[in-house]
């Protein structure tokens, strides 16, 4: 067989083993049994001193791999923010992958290039962003906010004429930092990653909600730095981001926004409003592989200001060979990186905004319908269901454990453990394209049973 033959039999293999992957992940458990998890010792094995088949290495993944992976990509995930993949964003994927561009520069590759730009172009739309903002596509919500801070850090200390990309942070003038005393971890590690220190936060008090109190903002200046969340990642809470962009812009302050996955809210008339005043953020940062359900990983960071960041990530080699066009890599903390920016345009292309805007919708409303459905059954919502989020509470952190324990097990769905407002809580994210009304229905029924036994069982 000759070698191009064997390539494609080996992708044919390969396409053949995921979609039957794909098509089981409406039926099979969530979680991974205890005999497919005991199968992985099977990797643990010696380097091999030699090789084998490519379609033994295909086999093995597949026959140990995919009965032990979590279900994420199924209807009835509900664990963390994770949303599955549109199957046009998996195809796209595939077809990516075997291109196998390197999308950092227009002359490595000119479709990747020209594809990124038209998708800026579309997401400055769909967020009613201004129409020159800049976009970059990058890994995840870490990523996208170190490359966000990196342009502020750049924009307050050309105020006082410091350039930190030369001169580093030795001997600068400090910058304030204020933020949601909800700040996603995520945040943290990037303004400890690029030398803003992760305890010199200041923290504001929110409400019950989680939403920032603006009146306990306290006086900024034009060395700070206000974040705002567009989705707490527990109760699904809007920050009030008018005032907050106001206050920002009275102290010549920069603005950034955490849209992790509630900036996508600006796509639907019913949601719209949670998000009000995002134009007028600096900077912000959305995932990808969240609520637009492409593959892991992807994220998108934003930024009003282009010549800031370009400036603060823009590299320069002696081999390098710029154009004229958007050159990808000034947008980004990597220079050598897969065209993510595809799978975006394949999603936004096949779902159009409307397509979009019903699948956002339809999240929502599955959270919804979950929500009602616990509370039904006796289990107390912790937080007002304003979009695709829903807290509750199944009791002190041991029965909690024990009973998310149990649900895990029994397979049906998967719900994950969190803290809220100082107590043990537990927390059901509503993202993916798969999830059905009746998958929502089923959920919240396999919880209240799971629950209702576990409280049988230790009364």
């Amino acid at each position: 067989m000759s070698e191009a033959n064997e390539t494609d039999e080996l992708l044919s293999d390969a396409a053949r083993r995921a979609a039957r992957y794909l098509e089981g992940l409406r039926t099979r458990r969530v979680a991974p049994d205890a005999s497919a998890l005991k199968a992985l010792a099977t990797f643990d094995e010696p380097l091999p001193g030699a090789g084998c088949a490519p379609r033994e290495v295909i086999a093995l993944l597949d026959r140990t791999g995919s009965p032990a992976t979590v279900a994420t990509a199924g209807p009835r995930y509900f664990g963390f923010v994770i949303g599955g993949s549109f199957p046009v964003a998996t195809a796209s994927n595939w077809l990516a992958t075997a291109w196998d561009q390197c999308a950092g520069l227009t002359a490595m590759s000119p479709v990747s290039s020209r594809i990124e730009s038209v998708t800026a172009r579309w997401i400055s739309e769909l967020l009613q962003l201004p129409h020159d903002t800049a976009v970059g596509f990058v890994t995840g919500s870490t990523t996208a906010h170190a490359t966000a801070l990196l342009a502020a850090r750049r924009a307050l200390y050309l105020k006082v004429g410091w350039d930190v990309e030369q001169k580093g942070l030795i001997g600068a003038p400090p910058i304030t930092v204020v933020a949601t005393e909800d700040l996603h971890g995520s945040v943290v590690k990037a303004l400890g990653v690029i030398g803003l220190g992760r305890d010199r936060v200041i923290r504001v008090p929110v409400d019950p909600q989680g939403r920032i109190q603006v009146s306990r903002v306290p006086p900024l200046g034009p060395a700070t730095i206000l974040v705002a969340q567009a989705g707490n990642v527990n109760s699904g809470s809007f920050d009030d981001l008018v005032p907050l962009a106001e206050l920002a812009a009275e102290s010549d302050a920069w603005f950034h926004v955490d849209g992790a996955f509630g900036a996508w809210a600006r796509t639907s008339p019913t949601y719209e409003h949670l998000v009000r005043g995002l134009e007028r953020a600096d900077s912000m940062t959305t995932s990808a592989h969240k609520l637009l359900n492409v593959p892991y990983d992807s994220a998108i960071v934003t930024c009003r200001h282009t010549r800031m960041i370009e400036d603060a990530l823009s590299m320069r080699t002696v081999y390098a060979v710029d154009s004229r066009d958007r050159e990808p890599n000034h947008f980004t903390l990597e220079g050598s990186r897969r065209a993510r920016g595809v799978d975006i345009w394949a999603v936004l292309k096949c779902l159009g905004l409307r397509g979009l805007r019903a699948h956002i919708e339809a999240c929502c409303a599955n959270a919804r319908i979950f929500s009602d459905a616990l509370a039904r059954g006796g289990i107390r919502i912790l937080n007002d269901v304003v979009f695709n989020q829903v807290l509750f509470d199944l009791g002190q952190a041991d029965e909690r454990d024990r009973t998310l324990s149990l649900i895990q097990a029994e397979g049906t769905c998967w719900v994950g453990p969190t803290v809220w407002r100082g107590a043990p809580a537990c927390r059901a994210s509503f993202c993916g394209w798969s999830t059905t009304l009746e998958d929502a229905e089923r959920s919240a029924e396999t919880v209240l049973r799971v629950r209702n036994a576990s409280v049988s069982g230790h009364s």
